[in-house]
């Protein structure tokens, strides 16, 4: 009986230890929108715990904005990744926030698509043409003012819609209320075959940081190897993902909820993508004109007002050496 009560005392205290130690990441769309995928696979795959790190979830949300703020308000969440926009916001706003990695350095997963029989076939036809966005000063708004300046237009030269997502900006492409949606991957290998791509963003678009890693001043400071392991185990997935697409699809898919022929679209469109040379899913390192082509767009919506010190936003000391120089 004393042997027993030991165990158990023993084992309860090992638990405690345990969940003591547990730790969350804030993943911004998790499950929804392709940036967070390498986390996924990190954490299945066992690459947190290879690095000494005891994570039991990643937290998720409807967008970077309310990552950044899930991570703020409780301060215990050491690092985060969010849209570019929304840290340097904050950051001009007075947040004492740090951007310590660059995790998707294109906006590969964006195309926009028309119903079949649409005239449009090209960006040239955009001119009187209303294209759906998903929400103010989003991505999805600054990306469609980029497309009309590529193709000579001006702002007024087409209509932008608000949809409200991208789920919603396909009803509103099925309803005729809009003529031109973006549409994100996974939700593009879904739907591809109902619908006709007209513009692929790596094929008309520069690099454009997409979503960063992001930490707290106090949380630099404090849990400096939490965050480095973090980023490590991460380059892990992305490289793996890379080598083996399809057993990295296949976590995907479950992680997701989608099924597993999406996952597989979806993961080898994303690790062979390459725009002007860069892939869409990096390994940490920071792309600095890729993201100041990014805050520039964002800027051109009205998400940024203010200059921007890229020299104090930036921290690489939490990167692999091979990964530390600005590229």
């Amino acid at each position: 009986m004393m042997a027993l009560r030991s165990w158990l005392t023993a084992t309860l205290l090992a638990a405690v230890a345990t969940s003591s130690h547990a730790e969350e990441i804030a993943v911004g769309n998790y499950g929804v929108s392709a940036n967070g995928m390498p986390f996924g696979v990190a954490l299945v795959k066992g690459y947190f715990k290879e690095e000494g790190l005891n994570i039991t979830g990643l937290i998720s949300s409807a967008g970077g904005g309310t990552s950044l703020r899930n991570m703020l308000a409780g301060g215990g969440v050491p690092y985060g990744e969010v849209n570019p926009g929304v840290v340097v916001s904050a950051i001009l706003a007075g947040a004492d926030l740090k951007i310590v990695s660059d995790n998707a350095l294109t906006v590969a997963e964006f195309v926009w698509a028309v119903k079949p029989n649409s005239p449009i076939k090209s960006i040239k036809d955009l001119k009187g043409k209303k294209i759906g966005y998903t929400n103010p000063r989003s991505t999805s708004q600054a990306l469609a003012a980029m497309l009309l300046q590529i193709a000579g237009y001006k702002p007024e030269d087409a209509e932008l819609v608000k949809t409200g997502g991208f789920g919603e900006g396909i009803a509103a492409l099925d309803s005729g209320q809009v003529d031109i949606v973006p549409i994100t991957e996974p939700l593009w290998s879904k739907y591809k075959d109902k619908y006709r791509a007209v513009i692929v963003a790596s094929d008309v678009l520069p690099p454009l940081d997409n979503v960063v890693g992001v930490t707290t001043v106090e949380m630099a400071e404090k849990r400096g190897d939490f965050i480095r392991a973090v980023i490590r185990a991460r380059r892990k997935a992305v490289i793996f993902m890379r080598e083996h697409p399809d057993e990295a699809a296949e976590i995907v898919a479950k992680q997701y909820n989608i099924e597993p022929a999406v996952a597989r679209s979806a993961v080898r469109n994303l690790t062979t993508s390459m725009t002007k040379g860069v892939p869409y899913w990096g390994e940490g390192e920071i792309h600095l004109e890729g993201l100041k082509r990014m805050i520039e767009a964002q800027r051109s919506v009205g998400a940024i007002t203010g200059e921007v010190d890229y020299s104090k936003i930036i921290d690489t000391r939490f990167l692999p050496d091979d990964l530390k120089a600005l590229r």
